[in-house]
């Protein structure tokens, strides 16, 4: 039978642990084409290059994978990979990470991992963004390489018949110390950033962008926020209609 064609990429990098962790996974189950960033482009969200050229190389061939690595953003790499690189050919699943730290909430929308899975899912493969809650550069891995090889045995041996996106985070913790997966929803919170100015050795100003994570909704037990913090797997269908349904006759009433 026909090995599975499984397409990878992330936004933290072609060297990144995260996806070379994921990537010996997936080679258990079939043939590997990765196209990662050539740096981290970290909060790139679905940015596309549309003002410069993008380059490509090949970084690595060797039995059942190939690796290149493009000089653009993580929805570039996806792009790349489905108008150029596979020549027509469909991926029967594709991954996006495993991203060092936390995609939950509304961090969705900022992140370059999930902008890359959802762009992916636009051309019919499923498409899942694996993210660890660590931001660490020694982040432990194991658990996450772990639960990865299971979502990708059941989405490969699933019969899909609809777009599927999940945006998938894994908590901190050995293996053993995680209770699961919960599938659930978008946690409702937001960002309040705060900027640290500095003074560079010429005396001109610059920033360093910090922040903290706002829940709006802390005793809710059906969030991926609550799963994450009591030690499950959140798992979240993700939809790219953000239509405000709940709205519409509201507003129709205002703009008579």
């Amino acid at each position: 039978m026909k090995k599975p064609f499984i397409f990878i990429t992330n936004d933290d990098g072609v060297n990144a642990r995260g996806l070379k962790a994921v990537t010996e996974v997936a080679l258990r189950f079939g043939r590997v084409v990765v196209i990662a960033p050539e740096t981290t482009q970290s909060g790139m969200a679905h940015a596309v290059t549309m003002y410069s050229p993008l380059y490509l190389r090949t970084v690595e061939k060797r039995g059942d994978l190939t690796v290149y690595a493009c000089s653009g953003t993580p929805v570039d790499c996806v792009k790349m990979g489905y108008d150029h690189i596979f020549a027509g050919e469909r991926p029967a699943l594709n991954i996006s990470g495993i991203n060092h730290g936390s995609n939950s909430a509304v961090s969705i929308l900022y992140s370059g991992t999930m902008g890359a899975a959802i762009e992916a899912s636009f051309y019919g493969a499923p498409s899942v963004g694996l993210s660890l809650t660590d931001h660490s550069p020694d982040a432990d891995f194991e658990a996450s390489a772990l639960f990865a090889e299971k979502i990708i045995s059941d989405m490969l041996t699933a019969n899909i018949n609809e777009p599927v996106c999940l945006n998938v985070n894994i908590p901190v913790g050995r293996p053993d110390q995680i209770r699961g997966y919960r599938v659930c929803r978008q946690n409702r919170g937001y960002w309040k950033e705060e900027f640290y100015c500095r003074k560079d050795p010429r005396g001109k100003d610059y920033f360093w962008l910090t922040g903290d994570f706002y829940n709006q909704e802390p005793d809710a037990t059906d969030t991926d926020e609550w799963a994450l913090a009591n030690g499950y797997i959140s798992v979240v269908p993700v939809q790219v209609d953000m239509t405000n349904y709940r709205q519409i006759d509201s507003v129709k009433a205002i703009l008579k």
